[in-house]
């Protein structure tokens, strides 16, 4: 009701009472004789409206309404409430032409108004689109969410303090879900509502004043509504009949609004607001299954990678390893499907992949590789085999093993060289060694789940050394991480000496020269392989100084071993031929000359009972490397002799070749007991030709022999016999048994030259010292070995007590000393007022 006005004559007071019964008859006859009466807005608000609806808005009338709104803007409000009171008495009516042209005023009104009352202004326009989309009709809907996009991309000078977009969230969510009957009119309500939320989200996103949408209430709408229309998307791309059809629907599909306004919501993501983003696209993976098909997982979390900022990276990867961690129990298609879209993020993401925590992500990933295998040998993930436990396929847990394996090399690729070895010791510190490190946790597993371990950890290391490229090999080798690299080398298990192998290429190998080593031949000219040949420096020549012996003894060793086959005998000759081209300088050459004609040697020893293909392969191997070596030395006589000996073995022996040896069906003789004469590399001829050079030719001359060491201690080898002897055999060299003591000798320089020609012959004795040792405690009964230990017992306790004795002797007394009973002097106490101290010390 307008306020009294009591100076105005009362026929004046009667039109305006009529005025204001009259406000909300829109007729034309009705309005026309009161239309002075009304105020201005509500005037040029009606003028826009025609008579008849499809005829439009009234343009010249909508500009006078612009021009007024702009002059006078404390009037958008009435304007605003009054648009909206017509709006929503037409949508009753079913007038929905004068919806459109209300709408339409309202949007224009919205665009060109930009002041301090727009906030205002635009509670009647949220009013008025809320309720189109309260509305049933599919057309009403489309209108609403048409103008609140048109809304959200409109900037406010003002911060608004009370506007709620709770509502808008909700509707366009539904929307995205819509199942309305028509496919047609069902796209077109599903991308509205996808447009709804992207508008929701540019208006709400950098608005620190409004409802944060990146809350979980809000969130949990908004992801899953974009996923679920980015897989029916997918479904429906499937099922498109011809792709000429596809390409014309392309611009109308919902699929790439979807991921449009998808990647929007993530790149607007700041480093707290990832997880909330993230959480529920992992919620939706797994009430719809869909980590098993891979496809669609791999192209979310595509999506994912790509939109956010690179150094979020990593909260995406913690996030998957977490969840990755609460489905552990879950089948094994579950798990490698999330194993293999951490494998694509880690790609993506490169060196943000992992961030702070990196040994934690691996970690993680060893630990469902373990997981895994015990599943794999219990049949079961609770340990059990009770009715009703979900019974587990070994293939599926062995697709996700190689899945893991693959993840873990992925992740190894992003990181720098020094944080690729900490990972490397890492995973060493992790493989069970027998009688070291426990097995599997789990008490079923037993002696096989250890050996799987082993692999599975070994596969890990060798896609984590893969393509690893370093300068020093004092650190990418360590003593750490070599000595138990090796000590693998010595197992009885073919697979694991093979992969061991392998890792070891992989760290020497500098130059990419390994695949020129793959085959084993006899190569006439080798500047056909174009090998990468760099001068071996200084870090090198101490790290062959330290560890060039452990490294011979083991390729000698794996040569002896019954159970190779071809592939180690291609990967030791890689390995030799890897150690010539990187880590050789003249000494090197020399010990491993040495060692092939060892190799030569123990092919031709019958004290081993190795099977045929295993000398003739040892042969082969000799042969084949000595010919490589022999082109790298340049030394035209060494190459002379080598190539003479490979003729005689073609036209008489060409199973001592590796042509006829390393093939599918090798025919090799029953028995290869007489091999001599010209078909045999000579160590004297060698030794002359390459003394010539300026070779160390004493050194060339002495016959390799491998060193037993310590080491075995975590192979095949080791026994409970073999740990007393070793033991023994350490404490019988400082054992004190002979008291006796040989006066000091002279030093002279005869001595020295006997020290040094004699210490080739103490190296022999000394080895057969030890072996007498070793088979003692081998062969003994254990009644003789339990004496023994009983008499060294005893004489440690006697000569710890003479050591106590001497520690706990009172010191000299300048008093003197006392004759015991025993003939023996005895330090006499003397209070300290009665001893005599020389002058010199008293002042």
């Amino acid at each position: 009701m307008p306020l009294p006005a009591p100076d105005v004559p009362a026929s004046q007071r009667l039109a305006l009472d009529c005025r204001t019964l009259l406000d909300h008859r829109l007729g034309k006859g009705v309005c026309g004789c009161c239309g002075a009466l009304r105020p201005r807005y509500k005037r040029l608000v009606d003028n826009i409206f025609p008579e008849d609806p499809e005829d439009g808005l009234v343009k010249a009338n909508m500009e006078k309404l612009t021009f007024y709104a702009l002059s006078a803007p404390e009037k958008l409000d009435r304007i605003g409430a009054y648009l909206s009171e017509r709006l929503s008495r037409d949508v009753a009516r079913h007038r929905y032409g004068y919806v459109c042209i209300a709408m339409e005023a309202l949007d224009q009104l919205l665009m060109a108004c930009h002041c301090q009352s727009i906030n205002l202004f635009v509670e009647s326009f949220l009013k008025m689109v809320r309720k189109l989309l309260e509305s049933d009709k599919p057309s009403l809907q489309i209108l609403g969410t048409n103008s609140f996009v048109k809304f959200a991309n409109i900037e406010e000078d003002t911060p608004s303090y009370h506007r709620s977009y709770d509502f808008f969230v909700s509707r366009f969510s539904e929307m995205c879900h819509s199942s309305y009957e028509d496919p047609d009119i069902r796209t077109k309500i599903r991308m509205a509502g996808i447009k709804g939320l992207q508008g929701v989200v540019r208006k709400t996103v950098n608005d620190e004043l409004q409802a944060n949408i990146w809350d979980p209430q809000h969130m949990d709408k908004i992801v899953p509504s974009l996923l679920f229309n980015l897989q029916s998307g997918e479904r429906t791309e499937s099922r498109s009949p011809s792709p000429l059809q596809a390409s014309e629907k392309e611009k109308e599909s919902p699929v790439e609004l979807t991921e449009r306004c998808f990647r929007e919501l993530l790149g607007r993501a700041a480093y707290g607001n990832i997880k909330n983003a993230v959480t529920p696209v992992l919620m939706h993976l797994d009430n719809h299954s869909l980590w098993e098909g891979k496809t669609f997982a791999v192209r979310c979390f595509k999506i994912i990678m790509y939109s956010i900022q690179s150094q979020h990276s990593h909260l995406v990867i913690q996030q998957l390893l977490g969840h990755l961690d609460a489905n552990s129990k879950n089948s094994a298609t579950v798990r490698a499907g999330i194993v293999e879209v951490l494998l694509e993020a880690a790609a993506i993401a490169a060196s943000g992949s992992v961030g702070p925590t990196v040994l934690e992500v691996f970690n993680t990933l060893l630990r469902q590789l373990r997981l895994s295998v015990d599943y794999e040998l219990t049949g079961s993930y609770d340990g059990s085999t009770n009715i009703g436990t979900k019974i587990i396929k070994a293939h599926e847990e062995r697709q996700l093993q190689e899945a893991v394996i693959r993840t873990i090399g992925s992740f190894a690729n992003t990181l720098p060289t020094y944080q690729r070895s900490e990972v490397m010791l890492f995973i060493m510190g992790k493989i069970p060694v027998p009688g070291i490190h426990p097995a599997l946790p789990s008490s079923g597993s037993g002696p096989e789940g250890t050996r799987m371990i082993q692999v599975m950890l070994l596969k890990s290391l060798v896609q984590v050394t893969a393509g690893f490229q370093n300068t020093n090999m004092l650190t990418a080798l360590p003593t750490s991480f070599l000595e138990p690299l090796l000590s693998f080398s010595l197992t009885e298990d073919p697979e694991i000496r093979l992969l061991v192998l392998q890792i070891l290429l992989s760290l020497i190998d500098r130059h990419d020269n390994t695949p020129k080593f793959s085959d084993i031949s006899i190569i006439s000219d080798i500047s056909v392989l174009k090998l990468k040949v760099d001068k071996c420096s200084r870090q090198d020549n101490l790290f062959m100084k330290k560890h060039g012996q452990q490294l011979y003894r083991h390729i000698y060793l794996g040569c002896k071993e019954q159970s190779s086959g071809r592939q180690h005998y291609e990967s030791l000759f890689a390995l030799l031929g890897l150690l010539s081209v990187e880590l050789a300088n003249e000494e090197v050459v020399v010990d491993l000359i040495r060692l092939a004609l060892a190799l030569q040697d123990l092919a031709l020893s019958t004290d081993e009972a190795m099977p045929v293909f295993n000398r003739c392969a040892v042969h082969a191997l000799a042969a084949a490397y000595l010919n490589l070596i022999c082109q790298l030395t340049t030394v035209p006589a060494f190459c002379q002799h080598i190539h003479e000996v490979i003729e005689v073995r073609q036209k008489e022996s060409p199973y001592l070749l590796p042509e006829d040896v390393f093939i599918d069906n090798p025919k090799l003789l029953s028995s290869l007991e007489k091999v001599e004469g010209d078909v045999l590399f000579l160590q004297s001829k060698i030794t002359e030709v390459l003394g010539g050079s300026g070779y160390n030719t004493d050194r060339l001359a002495t016959p390799y022999v491998p060193q037993y060491t310590d080491e075995d201690r975590l192979s095949k080898r080791k026994s409970i016999g073999e740990t007393i002897s070793l033991q023994v055999e350490v404490e019988s060299r400082n054992s004190p048994e002979k008291e006796e003591r040989t006066p000091a000798e002279e030093i002279t320089f005869e001595t020295l030259k006997n020290a040094i020609v004699d210490s080739v012959g103490m190296e022999e004795q000394e080895r057969e010292r030890r072996r007498q040792v070793v088979e003692k405690f081998q062969k003994a009964p254990f009644e003789e070995i339990a004496a023994h230990c009983g008499a060294r017992a005893t004489l440690l306790q006697s000569k710890l007590n003479q050591i106590f004795e001497i520690t706990i002797r009172p010191p000299p007394s300048p008093s003197g000393t006392i004759s015991s009973g025993y003939g023996q002097s005895q330090s006499r106490s003397v209070p300290i007022y009665e001893m005599k101290f020389p002058d010199l010390c008293v002042y």
